[in-house]
């Protein structure tokens, strides 16, 4: 098959993804940290989960009770013909299967709510892990694999707890009950019950690395399935665009075969474990059989006492194949939580020391004051998302406060990645960024992201009003503060003219409004916040012109006094600049207000040509 051939290269990226993805090792048993960490989860409810391990015992010594009563009434009463002792023991049983089903209410019920109480904690945790990771995390770690944890390997733990755990603790606590009744009856009979454990100790070992690994192979598997689904819908545009579909499906029913691979093997390893326990049981009961006939015959044990030892020896055989099938979800569950936990306990790129201190908020009221702006100073600084491969550098930059700078450059020339230093969304690989005189590492991110307003040019809207998405910034504003920072970007009346006004539903990402509507709806947002910091990165790329004349004004209102950095195109933004950076290839080639660099007749001359083509041809 050729190199160039589409087949290959989608085969190829379904080993590469899995090669990525391939975080867990596969070879590991059941582990019990890992299990008694998963249980920590249930502390609010540790009352109750105390009261399930009590009530399971006594109902793994309930199930054979009602064998031992039925036995005794076999060998007794109805062997003898006593009829009063056949009903004393039929209402004795009724008793115990009355209570034993109590309990079994009880605790399954507890079962069910301890196992809500752990998935809950396990999301929050999740969530609350995920918010506060820095950016760099969320370029390696893909949406869906994320979604894959918080969704189907979560389920999976609570299957764990409320259907494994609880029923093979269950399953094992009747084995050693019929084991000790066996034992008390006849141990001589007992010793060929015992022989089976070293064949099941076999069975066990041959089976635990086996379903280990394909089970960890097949939880991987779907979360590449899942990871892919997420990225697909979210590029549906994209795809449909350059008529992608098939290529898409290939690739998707790929990865669909990549796991069904692993998840039939895994089944087929089941369905051979299943068969060889229940054989197993059924060939040491055969054995008990001729052992125990053979001492009847010879009257060393009677027909009765026969009897109740073979009902009890199936309350110790009937659990095995239950623990077997049980052993495979188990597992699943435990590969599940190791997924989880290595979300959870992923170590950030980096944190903020607890020495950090909050910058000192200038504000006044409800109106920043002149040159309150917040000062930046760039040392020495380089910066790459990779430590192998800088894409700025030796960048030396003073801002002053108010002032504002554009930063202009080719694709790539680093212009983003300045603002997400300045955001501290990233911190420098070497160097120094000054806020306010403060090293950027020494300050909390939050107390910078207080005072700051973002604008990007594809800005998210989250489910709700636009009412509810211009207050993000501050959640505690009124209608009429919203309505007024719309108004000072002179765009209230585009708001109101929505079918509903200010109160109208966005949609999912914003899709119920254009995205000019969107970017102007961010925009407010930022108004509202008051910042000391502004950072627009081409946030008028996707305003008409008409709109963005209106705009201008209003922009100059809320630049006026802030320290503002502006990645834009248009001309009609850069003019307005105090300075303007001109970047190529993360260096700082050009330095200057926008008609001292004209006259230059550099690097920036020339871009400048082409933000005219630009704006003639939106204008």
């Amino acid at each position: 098959m050729s190199a160039k051939d589409p087949l290959d290269s989608k085969r190829m990226l379904v080993y590469r993804l899995r090669d990525e993805d391939d975080e867990a090792d596969f070879l590991k048993p059941l582990e019990w940290s890992l299990i008694k960490r998963v249980f920590t989860y249930a502390k609010p409810v540790k009352r109750k989960l105390n009261i399930l391990i009590v009530l399971s015992i006594i109902r793994a010594a309930q199930l054979p009770a009602l064998v031992w009563i039925t036995s005794l009434v076999i060998a007794g009463p109805i062997s003898h013909g006593d009829i009063h002792g056949v009903m004393m023991g039929s209402l004795a049983f009724a008793i115990l299967a009355i209570l034993t089903d109590g309990i079994f209410h009880f605790r399954q019920r507890y079962a069910l709510e301890i196992g809500e109480t752990v998935v809950n904690g396990l999301r929050a945790d999740l969530f609350s892990k995920a918010q506060r990771q820095p950016m760099s995390f969320f370029h390696r770690m893909k949406l869906g694999r994320i979604l894959s944890r918080a969704t189907s390997d979560v389920e999976a733990v609570r299957v764990g707890i409320q259907d494994v755990a609880f029923v093979s603790g269950i399953q094992f606590g009747q084995m050693i009950f019929a084991t000790i009744v066996m034992l008390w009856w006849d141990w001589k009979l007992f010793l060929i019950v015992a022989l089976m454990a070293p064949f099941l100790w076999l069975v066990n070992n041959h089976f635990r690395m086996k379903f280990s690994h394909l089970t960890r192979a097949a939880q991987d598997s779907f979360s590449r399935v899942t990871a892919t689904l997420a990225e697909s819908v979210n590029g549906i545009r994209v795809t449909q665009g350059f008529v992608r579909q098939e290529m898409n499906a290939g690739l998707f029913r790929s990865l669909l075969s990549d796991h069904s691979k692993f998840s039939v093997a895994l089944a087929r390893s089941s369905a051979i474990l299943s068969p060889l326990l229940e054989l197993n049981s059924q060939f040491f009961v055969a054995i008990l059989l001729c052992v125990g006939g053979y001492r009847v015959f010879h009257g060393s044990m009677d027909i009765g006492s026969l009897i109740k030892f073979f009902l009890m020896a199936n309350q110790f055989f009937a659990p095995i194949t239950i623990i077997g099938n049980q052993y495979n979800q188990a597992l699943v569950a435990m590969a599940s939580a190791e997924r989880i936990f290595q979300v959870v306990d992923a170590v950030p790129d980096w944190e903020e020391p607890s020495s950090a201190k909050k910058i000192p908020d200038l504000r006044n009221g409800s109106e920043i004051n002149h040159n309150r702006g917040i000062r930046v100073e760039f040392k020495n600084l380089s910066f790459g998302y990779n430590t192998s491969r800088l894409v700025l550098h030796s960048i030396n930059l003073e801002v002053n406060p108010g002032q504002s700078v554009a930063l202009v450059g080719h694709t790539g020339s680093g212009k983003t990645s300045i603002i997400n230093l300045v955001s501290k969304f990233y911190l420098p690989t070497d160097g120094e960024i000054l806020i306010d005189g403060h090293e950027i590492r020494t300050i909390t991110g939050e107390s910078l992201h207080q005072q700051m307003g973002i604008v990007h040019q594809q800005n998210y809207l989250f489910s709700g009003t636009v009412f509810e998405n211009i207050r993000l910034s501050v959640p505690d504003a009124t209608l009429d503060q919203v309505k007024e920072a719309a108004r000072k970007l002179d765009c209230l009346d585009i708001l109101e003219n929505l079918p509903l006004g200010i109160m109208t539903e966005v949609g999912e990402k914003g899709a119920g409004l254009s995205v000019g509507e969107r970017q102007l709806i961010c925009f407010c947002r930022a108004m509202l916040a008051n910042p000391r910091l502004v950072i627009l990165d081409e946030a008028t790329s996707s305003i008409d012109a008409i709109t963005e004349q209106r705009l201008q004004k209003a922009l100059l209102k809320l630049l006026d006094g802030r320290t503002s950095f502006i990645v834009a195109h248009r001309l009609s933004t850069i003019r307005q600049a105090d300075l303007v950076i001109v970047l190529d290839q993360g260096r700082i080639i050009e330095r200057g207000r926008h008609d001292e660099l004209i006259l230059m007749s550099g690097a920036y001359a020339s871009l400048h040509k082409q933000f005219v083509q630009v704006d003639d041809r939106t204008g």
